[in-house]
């Protein structure tokens, strides 16, 4: 028995110990030397993003102007590069100082992705998983009272995604930004109310962002802070970025302000502390259009050197929609355009997705006396960011209309696909078999689903129908690739077209598992 007991403890304590994942470890051991990453397809592109600036400055203008905004700042970031900037009013009302793109205005909660860019630095570097529990680097949540038996432990991936099961803490949390670490442990000693079961559904959480600055104090063994300055902004050369207003030069600092009864009064600027990872951050457009820069040069997947502060991988890894947020089923552009959105939260970022397929990342912000909010199109390779100095500014509308003014205007698409040898392969076989299928089963080329999920005598009489109704073939268009192994092209003819989708198997070669055939009307 104790031999048996023996051989049980040693197993668990290996589990236990096994060694995390160094960063290195994260990459794949070899890759194709033959991809190529999509991309852009109009070499006038820049030109014609520049042609839309002054429509741009008029949305902002017109917006800063209805909304009753003390100053507004704004930029706009492509491919990595901010190529324009401006701003309107004053970041001081009472000495009119000039907002502009060098203003540090509070960002509040855009600072909440590099808390958990600071996070996914830590775990690549093996120093923590992104599911383990959290009281492991806050023993105080060891004592927590779940509201069910079976309820997960709260791990570090739930604070990063709001899904916790804390309550939505908003206005709560918007004043606890100046409490210091001791504080916020003396919080957690004394017992949290939830009000979900962790890891069912998302609900916006301040506090967990707070616990998300202390593993990141705990694990580093140095401030948040300095540990963010240091790995984050320093190496994006954002020298102008701090988390104490008091640090920032007199004619630099944007005030704020709450509009009441026709006036602008200003509202008192909180000291940083504990949650300033949820909300803290001071910056100005030029310096946080280096982290957006980041954003968008995380796309699209690439071979080549690593040249940020954290991997191209953990970037998008932050992007992706991990909780489902919201389906906004009436939304509609500025323009009036209806389009339904879905939203999901990723690690400290929205994740949007409108009826045109149009994905949107970012974050918006707000405090009492400031409202912010970027977004980038990583299929667009372009982005916004936009900061306020009044109470819970809204920049969601003024940003939608921006982007959306961009993409119309100048005609913007997004990247597109290069054609795979293997994809080239199959459709020119593919052509050369049709319309009669002549030997198709012997060409080797078709994966072993294939005719028995449709009769070889089927598929013929489908396109051979076909080809009678369109009339003569006139021409075979370009294929267009949506990833490596699906496409599709047009077999334009005298009547009408026919549209051929196909899709590859996971095998190497690899073989035509789909083969679909749709005629379109001219």
């Amino acid at each position: 028995m104790k031999r048996h007991l023996l051989f049980a403890l040693l197993i668990a304590s290996a589990a236990h110990g096994q060694p995390k994942p160094a960063a290195g470890d994260r990459s794949p051991a070899s890759y194709s030397t033959s991809y190529q990453p999509p991309v852009f397809g109009d070499p006038q592109r820049s030109e014609k993003i520049k042609a839309v600036f002054p429509a741009i400055d008029n949305l902002f203008r017109d917006y800063a102007a209805k909304n009753h905004f003390p100053g507004l700042a704004f930029g706009i970031v492509v491919d990595g590069k901010l190529v324009h900037a401006g701003g309107f009013g004053f970041t001081d009302v009472a000495k009119k100082t000039a907002a502009t793109p060098q203003s540090l205005f509070r960002i509040a909660s855009m600072s909440k992705s590099v808390t958990t860019m600071a996070i996914l630095k830590l775990r690549d570097e093996g120093k923590l998983r992104l599911d383990d529990p959290a009281y492991l680097y806050i023993p105080e949540l060891k004592k927590l009272p779940y509201l069910t038996s079976d309820s997960p432990l709260i791990t570090i991936r739930h604070l990063m995604t709001h899904s916790a099961g804390f309550p939505e803490d908003n206005p709560w949390g918007d004043r606890q930004l100046d409490d210091s670490p001791a504080d916020l442990i003396k919080l957690i000693e004394g017992g949290l109310s939830l009000s979900n079961v962790p890891g069912v559904t998302y609900e916006y959480s301040n506090l967990a962002f707070a616990m998300l600055g202390a593993i990141i104090s705990k694990i580093s063994g140095k401030p948040y802070q300095q540990y963010i300055d240091e790995a984050i902004f320093k190496p994006l050369g954002m020298t102008h970025t701090v988390w104490e207003y008091t640090k920032v030069p007199t004619n630099q600092l944007a005030h704020g302000y709450r509009w009441q009864e026709n006036n602008w009064l200003e509202e008192p600027l909180l000291h940083d502390g504990s949650y300033g990872a949820m909300g803290g951050l001071l910056t100005s457009i030029e310096d946080f259009s280096k982290y957006m820069a980041l954003h968008e040069l995380a796309w699209p997947p690439q071979s080549g050197a690593e040249t940020g502060p954290i991997k191209r991988s953990s970037v998008r890894e932050m992007q992706q929609p991990w909780t489902f947020n919201n389906l906004a089923g009436t939304f509609r552009y500025p323009s009036g355009r209806a389009c339904p959105m879905v939203s999901s939260y990723g690690y400290g970022l929205r994740w949007s997705r409108d009826c045109e397929g149009r994905v949107y990342v970012g974050h918006t912000g707000g405090l009492p006396g400031f409202g912010s909010q970027w977004w980038i199109m990583p299929e667009y390779g372009i982005g916004v960011v936009a900061n306020g100095n009044l109470t819970y500014a809204g920049m969601g509308a003024v940003n939608w209309a921006v982007l959306d003014t961009l993409i119309t205007t100048a005609g913007l698409k997004p990247r597109m696909m290069p054609v795979s040898k293997i994809l080239a392969q199959r459709k020119a076989e593919i052509v050369q078999l049709l319309p009669d299928w002549m030997n198709a089963p012997e060409s080797k080329i078709f994966a072993e689903n294939f005719f028995p999920d449709k009769s070889l005598a089927i598929r013929r009489k489908v396109v051979q129908d076909l080809y009678a109704k369109v009339g003569k073939t006139v021409r075979v268009g370009e294929l267009i690739a949506e990833n490596q192994l699906r496409g599709r092209f047009l077999i334009e003819a005298e009547k009408a077209n026919i549209e051929v989708f196909f899709t590859l198997t996971p095998e190497n070669p690899a073989l035509i598992q789909q083969l679909d055939f749709k005629e379109i009307n001219k």
